[in-house]
């Protein structure tokens, strides 16, 4: 049996405080700053008190205890990596300014890992053959990310701990089996730290590979957009996204484009209200450069861009707005009256939606004038066809035809299949089973620890604070001591030792403090379970047991209060 450390409040650093700090931006910060478990050092950069340590290690073990399950083994690898590492597989370069990047006294180029798929590789050279694959390995490592806007406490940070796992297989069919061992394992992790996760399709983005499985936790913190089908199940994040687009009827209109004066017209909506030009009748026409080549993208009016999904149907691995010189050198006009009809020597990307349409409205590149009646097929040389648009709430599902919903989510982990991206690009090969050489395919896994931690509290809290799931709290239960004779502090500390010795994570509140605040506290902080200890409980010979979660208190007789916590835990 398992017996817990031994903790009393009075010895604890919980530097709790009664006002919310005007900073905090998200429930978890607000809470976690409030009820003593985080502090800022910086932005970005935030020291674990001794209760977010509790929870952490909690998180880490149960992480820890299904990667064993599925058969993966735990390393730590180096926080620092060389530069050179990172520029064979073309990403030092792909990271941009969030990597943060150093010299060495020597003068060479070094990073803070911002993931490890490079340095795992590294180690895989040494693997020899066939019968050494497959393998899995994970770590929990300190990650730095220079995130430009850091926010919400623990859910944007430039400093935190990853789970990261990474597969070697010999084949497709091994890289299948090993990532829904990890899907399955993280199903499991999520269900146990009490987080509603929702597992979506993905972008791989500059990760790379194919098949892309994030895990969301609804929260209005969150910063990242999902869609999900009520009926069928289907979810993806919304650079994934795909929904019924309502087939459109159109005339043949004119044989050719005819222009028109619009003054004053610079969006969709005056185009719109001036001209009788209904916005999914307008063509967009949005000006980007794609690895500084200048490209058009054309939308229906009424649909928004995802950029991502520009990024992945192009294999670009940089997109930014043209500036509006680039654009009136490119194409004559300025945003408002842009349009592809007639253009050449410029790349176009189209979205579906757009395929097949006729008498359509679009800009002339000229300034305050359009085109009316362009048949796309026929005056637009368009180069390439792609998914782009972004998928909003009502819109049909794409497999059953629901209407779809679109949540604010959290990311808690997302998992890849990377392919052969990193081991060919790292020379890693193997001697085969027909003694030819056979590159290994790999696959990526990762949980944020602390990110997690933050959204188990935006999904688990009240007014009055935490609400800790038993499973990661930082203890289960608070042994309240509300008098001072000797019968009462006997009698806590009797349960305290019982409880210690069945093997309860449990605190003993011996404070000098009135019951209010003690109550306030041990609600704050959040632990599941309150037995109050006082003289009038003591001598009736039952003590009352509080349920954090639902406040409903029971009264129970003093030798039975341990093997109730004990059923309560384990249930």
């Amino acid at each position: 049996m398992k017996v817990r450390t031994a903790v009393r409040w009075s010895r604890l650093y919980v530097p709790t405080l009664r006002q919310d700090p005007a900073d905090a931006d998200a429930v978890s910060h607000r809470l976690l700053l409030r009820a003593g478990y985080i502090r800022q050092l910086m932005a970005g950069h935030y020291t674990l008190l001794p209760l977010a340590v509790r929870v952490r290690t909690k998180i880490v073990d149960i992480i820890r205890e299904e990667m064993s399950r599925i058969g993966a083994q735990e390393f730590s690898l180096p926080a620092m990596h060389p530069a050179e590492i990172w520029q064979k597989t073309g990403r030092w370069d792909v990271m941009g300014d969030e990597m943060f990047r150093l010299r060495d006294r020597k003068g060479a180029d070094i990073a803070l890992g911002m993931t490890h798929e490079e340095i795992f590789t590294t180690l895989a050279l040494e693997l020899r053959s066939y019968r050494d694959l497959p393998q899995m390995w994970y770590q929990f490592q300190t990650k730095f990310r220079d995130e430009p806007r850091p926010k919400s406490g623990l859910i944007r940070v430039r400093e935190f701990t990853m789970k990261d796992a990474y597969s070697f297989d010999v084949d497709a069919a091994g890289l299948d089996t090993a990532f829904d061992a990890q899907q399955a394992a993280y199903v499991r992790i999520f269900e146990r730290l009490g987080i509603p996760a929702v597992a979506v399709q993905a972008s791989s983005g500059s990760m790379g590979g194919s098949a892309s499985v994030e895990f969301m936790c609804p929260s209005s913190a969150g910063e990242d957009l999902i869609v999900r089908c009520p009926s069928c199940g289907y979810a993806a994040n919304v650079e994934k996204a795909t929904s019924q687009v309502e087939a459109a009827a159109d005339e043949a209109g004119p044989d050719a484009p005819e222009q028109f004066p619009t003054p004053g017209v610079r969006t969709i909506a005056d185009l719109a209200d001036g001209f009788g030009a209904p916005a999914d009748r307008q063509i967009k026409t949005l000006v980007y450069l794609l690895d500084d080549e200048l490209t058009l993208v054309l939308m229906r009016g009424d649909h928004g861009l995802v950029e991502q999904k520009l990024l992945d149907a192009t294999g670009a691995r940089s997109v930014r707005p043209a500036h509006p010189e680039e654009i009136r050198e490119a194409l004559g006009a300025l945003p408002g009256s842009l349009g592809a009809v007639g253009v050449s020597g410029l790349r176009i990307v189209a979205d579906l939606a757009l395929q097949g349409r006729r008498d359509m409205f679009t800009g002339a590149n000229v300034d305050e004038v359009h085109l009316r009646g362009v048949d796309i097929s026929r005056d637009i040389a368009v180069g390439s066809w792609a998914d782009l648009r972004e998928v909003v709430a009502g819109e049909p599902c794409a497999n059953c035809g629901t209407g779809l919903e679109v949540l604010r989510t959290i990311e808690v982990g997302h998992i890849f299949k990377l392919g052969y991206k990193y081991s060919e690009a790292l020379d890693l090969t193997v001697l085969g089973a027909d003694g030819t050489r056979v590159t290994p395919i790999m696959g990526s896994y990762g949980i944020g620890v602390e990110r997690a931690l933050a959204a188990a509290v935006e999904t688990h809290h009240d007014e009055a604070g935490i609400v800790w799931p038993v499973s990661i709290a930082p203890f289960e239960v608070a042994v309240v001591v509300v008098g001072k004779d000797e019968e009462t502090v006997a009698a806590a500390e009797r349960l305290y030792s019982e409880l210690q010795a069945a093997g309860v994570d449990v605190i003993l509140d011996d404070r000098a403090e009135r019951p209010g605040v003690k109550f306030a506290d041990v609600e704050l902080v959040g632990i599941p379970f309150r037995v109050t200890v006082g003289s009038r409980g003591v001598k009736a010979g039952a003590l009352e047991l509080t349920h954090r979660a639902t406040g409903e208190t029971e009264s129970v007789p003093l030798d039975a209060v341990a093997p109730r916590l004990r059923e309560l835990i384990s249930s």
